[in-house]
C-alpha cells in the first residue's frame, strides 16, 4: 500500500471523525431549546435529531462543492494530502476543547480557518482563492446578524398575535409545535453541516489524484451522513445546557420562534450553496428572540463569552493548522 493511499485513508477517517464530533458538538444546538422547554425528553430529542440530520445530509451537496473548490484549488494544491490532514487535526482538537468546556463554538469556523491556515503554510497566501474564501467569510459573518434580526421580528410577531391568549395554554400548544420545529431545525442542520466533511474528503480525493471532478461521490455523502447521525446520537449535554438555558430562560413559544429562525437562515444558506455556522445562527436566533421578549432576560455574560469564542476560533484554528502542517511535513 502506497504512502499516499495511507494518508488518503487517514484523511477519510479524520473527516468522518470530525463529522462525528460535529454531530454531538453542533447538533446539540438544534435540540437545545426543545430539551430545555421539556417539549422533548433528551433521549427522544437525540433520536429525532439523529434521524433528521441523517436525512438532511443525504438531500443536498451544493455546500460540499463550495468547500471542495472555493477555499483553495484542489487540483493545484501544494502538498494537498498534508494540508488537509493538518486542517482536520486542528479542527478536531478545537472542537473537542470547546465541547469539553461547554462553549458552543463554530465547527464551520474551525474547519474553514484550518484549511486556510494549512494551505497558507504550504504555499503562502496565494494558495487561497480569495473570491470564494471571502464569499464564505461573508456568509459566516452576516448569517448570525440575519438570524438575530429574524429572531427579533419572529418573536415580536408572536407577541402581538398571541397577546390575548392564556399563557399556560399557549405554552402547552407551542410545546407540541416545538417537536416539529426541532425536527425541522435538525434537518436543516444536516443539509449544511454534514456537507463540510463531504467537501473535505472530496478535496482530498482530487488533490491525491483519486478523483477528477468536484462531484461528491455517493459513498462520501452516505458515510458523512451516517457519521453525523451517530455523533448526534451521543448527545452534547454541555452545549445543550449552555444554549438551552444559559442564554435566556426559554419557554415553548420562545423555542418555536428560535427554531423557525434557525431553520430559515440555514435553509437559505444551503439553497445558495454557502456554508454557515449553525452554532452562530441558532445561538443568534435565540439572542434575537430573547431581546424581543425581554432585554434584561438575556444573560449577556454568556453571550459575550460565546461571541469572543466565535471571533477567535478562525484565527486560532488557522494557526494550529499551520503548525500541524509544518510538523506533518517533517514526518512525511
Amino acid at each position: 500500500m502506497s504512502g499516499l493511499l495511507i494518508i488518503t485513508i487517514l484523511i477519510v477517517i479524520g473527516a468522518l471523525a470530525f463529522d462525528f464530533i460535529n454531530g454531538f458538538h453542533d447538533t446539540a444546538n438544534a435540540i437545545a431549546t426543545s430539551v430545555s422547554t421539556k417539549a422533548l425528553k433528551p433521549r427522544h430529542a437525540i433520536i429525532l435529531a439523529a434521524g433528521m440530520n441523517l436525512l438532511g445530509a443525504l438531500t443536498f451537496t451544493g455546500v460540499a462543492k463550495t468547500i471542495t473548490s472555493d477555499i483553495v484549488d484542489p487540483f493545484n494544491l501544494h502538498n494537498g494530502h498534508i494540508v488537509i490532514l493538518a486542517a482536520l487535526l486542528s479542527a478536531i482538537i478545537w472542537n473537542l476543547v470547546t465541547w469539553y468546556f461547554g462553549i458552543p463554538s463554530s465547527s464551520s469556523h474551525a474547519i474553514i480557518g484550518s484549511i486556510a491556515g494549512a494551505a497558507i503554510a504550504a504555499a503562502g497566501f496565494s494558495a487561497l482563492k480569495y473570491s470564494g474564501f471571502l464569499k464564505i467569510l461573508e456568509a459566516l459573518i452576516i448569517s448570525p446578524i440575519i438570524a438575530f434580526i429574524i429572531g427579533f421580528i419572529m418573536f415580536s410577531i408572536f407577541k402581538v398575535s398571541f397577546k390575548n391568549y392564556n399563557l399556560t395554554k399557549t405554552n402547552r400548544i407551542f410545546r407540541y409545535i416545538q417537536i416539529a420545529t426541532a425536527a425541522l431545525q435538525s434537518y436543516s442542520h444536516g443539509t449544511n453541516d454534514a456537507q463540510k466533511s463531504m467537501g473535505i474528503i472530496t478535496m482530498a480525493l482530487i488533490a491525491n489524484g483519486y478523483l477528477t471532478t468536484t462531484d461528491i461521490p455517493f459513498w462520501v455523502q452516505l458515510s458523512c451522513a451516517i457519521a453525523m447521525g451517530l455523533g448526534t446520537s451521543i448527545g452534547g449535554w454541555k452545549i445543550i445546557k449552555t444554549v438551552g438555558g444559559k442564554i435566556m430562560k426559554i419557554r415553548p413559544v420562545n423555542g418555536v420562534a428560535a427554531d423557525l429562525t434557525g431553520a430559515i437562515v440555514i435553509f437559505g444558506a444551503t439553497f445558495i450553496h454557502l456554508p454557515v455556522s449553525t452554532t452562530h445562527v441558532i445561538s443568534s436566533g435565540i439572542l434575537g428572540v430573547g431581546t424581543s421578549h425581554r432585554l434584561k432576560g438575556v444573560k449577556w455574560d454568556t453571550a459575550r463569552r460565546m461571541i469572543i469564542t466565535w471571533v477567535i476560533t478562525l484565527p486560532i484554528s488557522a494557526l494550529m493548522a499551520s503548525l500541524f502542517y509544518f510538523i506533518l511535513n517533517l514526518i512525511y
